[in-house]
């Protein structure tokens, strides 16, 4: 089994420690976290230290993964990592309850949460989060560092930008294009292209105003 180090300690942690501990490729090592003190436990799994324990002394050969929801701060994190540890690999996550089809393909630092579908070469890109019951079907692509909410879907031949966020719920259309750090409202329905850097919802989803990079939506 691997080693895996879960850069995070909140919340999102114990989302991604059961889905890492159903999928059993993985020996969860600890948590790095840097407002939590040494030793705090989460599901029993203690924080190691900060990323500069990180940096110092992660074992070889060891895999990461982020336990941060925002998709713009979870990006972050990982580019300051890279700069600081370019060596370190990340796990890709998928619960066994989770289902991908042929051809499906998933990112590094990617997490598939049970009951998340992924259809014939649908792909998603780096350190995405597909949540429970959230659907991505055939030949759909996200880029990186994009969240699909519990029971989202996206049909066929679907494109999701970078660090675009779809609500809880939300549906789109198939051969729609949604672009890059976009927030889709919960329970809309995609039926039109949505440009970047675009907050839309609705029954048609309308474009309601711009928004800019890390601006918060959780």
């Amino acid at each position: 089994m691997r080693e895996l180090v879960i850069i995070g300690a909140g919340g999102h942690a114990k989302v991604l420690i059961d889905a890492a501990e159903q999928e059993g490729k993985y020996r969860i090592r600890g948590l790095i976290d840097s407002h939590k003190p040494p030793g705090f436990t989460v599901h029993g799994y203690p924080v190691l230290g900060d990323e500069d324990w990180l940096v110092r002394s992660a074992p070889a050969g060891c895999e990461g993964l982020i336990a941060v929801g925002d998709n713009w701060t979870r990006g972050l994190i990982a580019e300051r990592i890279r700069r600081r540890l370019p060596g370190l690999r990340y796990a890709r996550v998928v619960h066994p309850r989770a289902s991908l089809a042929r051809g499906a393909a998933v990112g590094e630092g990617t997490v598939v949460l049970s009951g998340a579908v992924l259809g014939s070469d649908a792909v998603v890109g780096r350190h995405g989060i597909l949540y429970s019951g959230s659907i991505l079907e055939h030949e759909s692509r996200t880029g990186d560092c994009v969240s699909l909410a519990p029971g989202a879907v996206a049909a066929g031949n679907v494109a999701i930008g970078d660090y675009t966020a779809l609500g809880v719920g939300a549906n789109v259309i198939h051969s729609i294009q949604i672009g890059m750090h976009c927030v889709i409202g919960a329970g809309s329905t995609v039926v039109a292209d949505i440009g970047d850097y675009t907050v839309a919802y609705g029954t048609p989803a309308r474009p309601i105003r711009t928004r800019n990079a890390g601006e918060r939506y959780l």
